[in-house]
């Protein structure tokens, strides 16, 4: 085994034959620029390299529709319309709520002395806020009580800040985070040129149907009841993101915009069906169609996005990928 550090895929090498397209290598820009390497299959190419990178690569490689390959001069090997389509993500809805009578890490960690203790109680005790989980409570349930299953999934932190990468709050606060599990909406990912080095386009087209902006708002009143019961009454929780005076649908859709943000999980792109789906990219066994010699094993491959987090479906399609080669190999 080797493993490349810092190397980046700049394309598949596809060849021609007699039996058609195959997948023969990747070429590979290695760590730090330089000159292109050129990796050879001895039987077959696996990408592994996400909802979003994986289409882009397929871009550059020639597969995928072939109006936007043609519009960037790459050459058409297999057109397929569906790569970088379909895409599907979790978008969580930050509400923010401040309490009394309560410290959070806003104010547990506003200052190096505060730093220090947090460090020095898991130095000692191995316990405190470095010892925990990014989210503290996780909870499934329904949006309303028509829904068949549980559609909703919450993440609750105990600290709050207007963005990933902004300060924490100067006043106590927890946020409790809520995802439509069941997205309808549907984005793509795109390449904009054909540098492999250039990050594609990304368009999630969060609450783009009317069914996810009817759920998004249900949801941030189901996050006001949860807030407003008695349990939490002693902490006295004022909602301060997206605030009480927002209350009609259309109110709450379009906050739910402006505090949502994505909880990483695309996936979708180059999704699983038969070749009479023109929007299917890989087989039943994650090969890509048409394309001899050529996998796919990440979340790209999902149809549709599963109703929990990713991380341990995507380990599945992993497995039973790598089950797939060996009795292949065999």
């Amino acid at each position: 085994l080797q493993v490349w550090t810092g190397a980046h895929i700049s394309r598949v090498l596809l060849e021609r034959g007699d039996a058609g397209l195959a997948a023969v290598g990747v070429e590979v820009i290695p760590r730090g620029g330089g000159e292109r390497i050129r990796a050879h299959a001895t039987r077959e190419v696996v990408l592994a390299t996400g909802a979003i990178g994986t289409p882009q690569l397929l871009h550059l490689s020639g597969i995928g529709p072939a109006a936007l390959l043609q519009q960037y001069g790459i050459d058409v090997q297999r057109e397929l319309a569906g790569v970088g389509d379909n895409l599907q993500d979790h978008l969580q809805i930050r509400a923010v709520y401040q309490v009394d009578g309560v410290k959070t890490l806003n104010t547990m960690a506003s200052s190096w002395w505060g730093k220090a203790l947090i460090g020095l109680e898991y130095a000692l005790k191995r316990s405190g806020p470095m010892s925990m989980a990014p989210s503290q409570l996780g909870a499934f349930t329904r949006s309303d009580a028509s829904q068949p299953h549980p559609n909703l999934e919450y993440h609750v932190q105990p600290l709050s800040l207007d963005a990933f990468g902004e300060p924490l709050h100067p006043f106590n606060a927890f946020t409790a985070s809520v995802c439509n599990l069941n997205p309808t909406s549907r984005g793509q990912v795109r390449i904009r040129t054909r540098e492999a080095d250039a990050a594609p386009s990304i368009r999630a087209n969060y609450l783009n149907s009317e069914v996810d902006r009817h759920i998004a708002a249900q949801s941030l009143r189901l996050t006001r009841r949860i807030v407003a019961q008695p349990a939490l009454a002693k902490y006295r929780p004022s909602e301060f993101k997206p605030g009480v005076q927002f209350q009609s649908d259309e109110q709450l859709a379009t906050l739910a915009g402006d505090i949502g943000t994505t909880i990483f999980h695309p996936v979708g792109t180059a999704k699983m069906g038969p070749a009479s789906d023109p929007g299917a990219v890989v087989d039943a066994r994650l090969r890509v169609h048409g394309v001899r010699g050529l996998r796919v094993a990440d979340a790209s491959i999902m149809p549709t996005i599963t109703s929990g987090n990713t991380n341990s479906p995507t380990l599945m399609i992993a497995e039973r990928a790598a089950q797939w080669i060996a009795e292949e190999a065999r």
